[in-house]
């Protein structure tokens, strides 16, 4: 691996501390906020910016932490004049709703059917608040509702969305979540392990540029991601996309049972071959026969893994969820086919668990806040979204679905490749999308910007 000088030349205090550090506190809740007087939703922004936690360094993790982003419409209900609002992308001008179709929500996820007012442009910002107690977490909450009352119906919360970690940072389905993370050329913000950058050569790693996923700074081609002006709105800035699904936990237990009685496998091992680790975490491509505990405990091993030798996909099969989201050194061309489209994801389970054993449906709402940054909606998580998990084209999978995320219609399939191959099918609607929302993710130096009037 190489070490990197990019941080010494960027002020981390100006930077949201979620973009580029994973705070993976126990409990958060996400308030989303309609504003609807410029002049209060300012002032209230106002008081709110010295309290945002930001990307320095910390000698000990806060105990709780804040940050805000703003939808499109919540930036306009700020006073920001249209010419700004032009500058910004389409995609996030438009909303997440509107390009329902590019991300495989229809059916059950179609927008008519999301929850909470989400991606209907009544919701402005979101505030995100993490804590290392529910205690605290609701200390946060509370001062932060405060500050929103007694405007006169002007500025309130529209919804609220609690979320908690689950043991051993798993997610409902029983794996464990947050591996595989990008290694981005900032090491001031946290570890650097084997595996989590761009394939380059041998068995060496390299970093993602910063300017893939936060605007002001290069990319990987070296130059400036496309920015909204003027340069102080931008600049440190991240795109943000938030989405609620729905976990079916006992549909998926059953499908895990009915698909392995069939093609005479373990429960254990059909869930790894689907998603492309073992429940632990353990890596297929590095133990396909058994989940290695030890590996899966090393952030320096566990994601330390190439699928160029295993074109074929004997070992992890090359529709199995985790390498769908990142081929890796799979489409070949070197590191150009990946190092473009990598995303920081920072979800969180909500819902309580479904005990162990259960295959009925108990009617609890339980699942995954996804949540990641970026520089660019499109080239990053749509591209992702459609061309890798909705689409097995460009991975020469023909019509094969992603069996955790992408079947909406109970009509897709799953090949498992061997000698012979096996196949899953029909695949269950085991995701369904509640909700969702594109927003931006504003520098320090922004937030103080837009607080005081453009």
């Amino acid at each position: 691996m190489t070490a990197s000088t990019t941080c010494a030349r960027t002020d981390l205090r100006d930077i949201q501390g979620n973009i580029l550090r994973g705070y993976r506190h126990p409990v958060a809740m996400h308030l989303f906020v309609r504003i609807g007087d410029a002049g209060r939703g300012r002032a209230w922004l106002g008081g709110l910016v010295d309290q945002v936690t930001n990307a320095e360094p910390w000698q000990a993790k806060p105990e709780s932490t804040v940050n805000i982003a703003f939808t499109a419409a919540g930036l306009g209900a700020l006073g920001v004049p249209e010419a700004t609002l032009a500058s910004f992308p389409a995609e996030f001008l438009q909303g997440m709703a509107a390009r329902a179709d590019l991300l495989g929500d229809t059916g059950a996820s179609a927008p008519g059917r999301w929850e909470d007012g989400l991606g209907t442009g009544g919701i402005h910002a979101m505030v995100a608040l993490q804590a290392r107690s529910p205690e605290l977490l609701n200390d946060r909450v509370r001062a932060v509702e405060r500050a929103l009352e007694g405007g006169n119906g002007e500025l309130a919360v529209v919804s609220r969305q609690p979320a908690a970690r689950l043991p051993e940072y798993r997610e409902h389905f029983g794996f464990v979540d947050g591996l595989g993370q990008p290694w981005v050329d900032c090491p001031d913000t946290g570890g650097v392990y084997n595996g989590q950058g761009t394939p380059q050569g041998g068995r060496g790693w390299k970093p993602v540029a910063l300017g893939e996923f936060l605007l002001g700074h290069a990319d990987e081609e070296g130059v400036l991601p496309d920015a909204p002006a003027p340069d102080v709105l931008g600049h440190n800035g991240s795109f943000h996309v938030f989405r609620k699904l729905r976990q079916d936990v006992a549909g998926f237990r059953r499908f895990l049972r009915q698909q392995a009685a069939t093609l005479g496998a373990t429960e254990d091992l059909l869930a790894a071959k689907i998603v492309g680790r073992w429940a632990d975490g353990s890596p297929l491509e590095l133990s396909p026969d058994r989940p290695d505990p030890g590996m899966a405990r090393d952030p320096d091993r566990n994601n330390d893994f190439r699928y160029g030798g295993d074109a074929a996909g004997h070992r992890c099969p090359i529709g199995a969820h985790i390498r769908r989201a990142n081929p890796r050194d799979a489409l070949g061309f070197d590191e150009q086919m990946v190092s473009r489209h990598r995303l920081i994801r920072r979800g969180i389970p909500y819902g309580p668990p479904l005990p162990d054993g259960i295959e009925d449906d108990d009617g609890v709402d339980r699942g995954l806040l996804f949540m990641a940054a970026m520089a660019s909606l499109t080239r990053q998580f749509e591209f992702v979204q459609s061309q890798w998990l909705n689409d097995g084209n460009i991975l020469s999978l023909g019509t094969d679905r992603d069996a955790i995320t992408g079947d909406q219609d109970r009509t897709g399939k799953m090949t498992v490749q061997g000698s012979p191959p096996q196949f899953l099918w029909p695949l269950e609607l085991l995701t369904v999308t509640l909700g969702g929302e594109y927003l931006f993710m504003p520098g320090i130096t922004a937030l103080r910007w837009l607080s005081q009037g453009v």
